[in-house]
């Protein structure tokens, strides 16, 4: 017969307790996503980056004591120098106070379509996954004709009615990007409806509405941002052609594609005015890009560990 004696028992007891108490800390969803955001170096790297771009864009024209409308036309076409950093265009016009301003412009465009297109679509999306069968299906056929229409051919004819500016390309923009952010959702609450928590709160007599806003778009808003973070580069790269074509921002307003436009009259001669522009599209798509991949795999809960 084996013998345990008291001390023993105390030692396996010691390590039982000290194997339970090394656990992992309880964090929220939320801290986790966050934590491995934080892991990610190339997307922190790009937050940082669009952080200082918002900054810029908002206290960068004042750095220089130049209107970003201001023509000087014994100034035109200078290299960077002291006075003008980034030099002038062939107006005249401080290219770094308007490189700035249109930061602005860009950025709360492509803010402001992201927001647009992530209301109608949670909107429209969580409404016909949730109800499902002939209203999904209707919904969704809408859908697709939308999706099969050209923004540039809205932008034109809304041109015509409204005239050319910075709402009409918003509005051409948002009338049709929308529905890709439909779509994810609508595949995200077609996955959620049947679980238990939607069918405890449907027992309990919750309304339609109540179950999508208040159970179904919370545990979809891992996609939801996701799309959001890829949604604003694509709205600025858009603004940016549109108005490199001649159909988007109106002068003296200053826009990254308003600049490139500007700067094709002289490419051959002052290249460097067509490349300031194009490098900040180029970087802060990059960066949004960046950013997006991060939250992707962040949010993703089959890659926690």
């Amino acid at each position: 017969m084996v013998d345990i004696s008291k001390d023993k028992f105390e030692i396996i007891g010691a390590n039982a307790s000290e194997s339970q108490s090394i656990v992992r800390p309880s964090i929220s969803y939320w801290q986790d996503a966050w934590r491995r955001l934080k892991m990610n170096k190339v997307a922190m790297a790009s937050l940082v980056f669009l952080i200082l771009l918002v900054l810029m864009a908002i206290f960068g024209p004042y750095m220089r004591p130049f209107d970003y409308a201001h023509q000087d036309l014994f100034n035109t076409n200078k290299p960077f120098s002291k006075v003008h950093w980034f030099g002038t265009d062939y107006l005249g016009r401080d290219l770094f106070v308007r490189v700035w301003m249109g930061a602005r412009v860009s950025l709360f465009i492509g803010v402001v379509i992201a927001l647009l297109d992530t209301i109608i679509g949670v909107t429209y999306g969580g409404i016909a996954g949730y109800f499902g069968g002939q209203v999904d299906n209707i919904m969704m056929r809408i859908v697709d004709i939308l999706y099969g229409i050209p923004y540039l051919i809205l932008v034109i004819l809304l041109m015509v009615v409204m005239g050319q500016g910075l709402w009409t390309i918003i509005t051409a923009m948002v009338m049709t990007g929308w529905v890709g952010m439909a779509r994810i959702v609508r595949g995200q609450v077609l996955q959620l409806k049947e679980q238990e928590f939607v069918l405890a709160a449907k027992t309990l007599g919750a309304s339609p509405g109540r179950i999508i806003l208040r159970h179904l778009i919370p545990n979809a808003l891992g996609p939801i941002i996701v799309s959001m973070t890829f949604d604003v580069p694509n709205a600025i790269f858009s603004e940016a052609f549109l108005s490199y074509i001649g159909l988007g921002i109106r002068a003296p307003l200053a826009s990254w594609g308003t600049l490139a436009n500007d700067a094709t009259q002289v490419l051959l001669m002052y290249p460097m005015q067509l490349f300031i522009p194009g490098f900040f599209i180029s970087i802060t798509m990059l960066a949004f890009n960046m950013l997006g991949d991060g939250l992707r795999d962040a949010l993703d809960p089959r890659l926690r560990r």
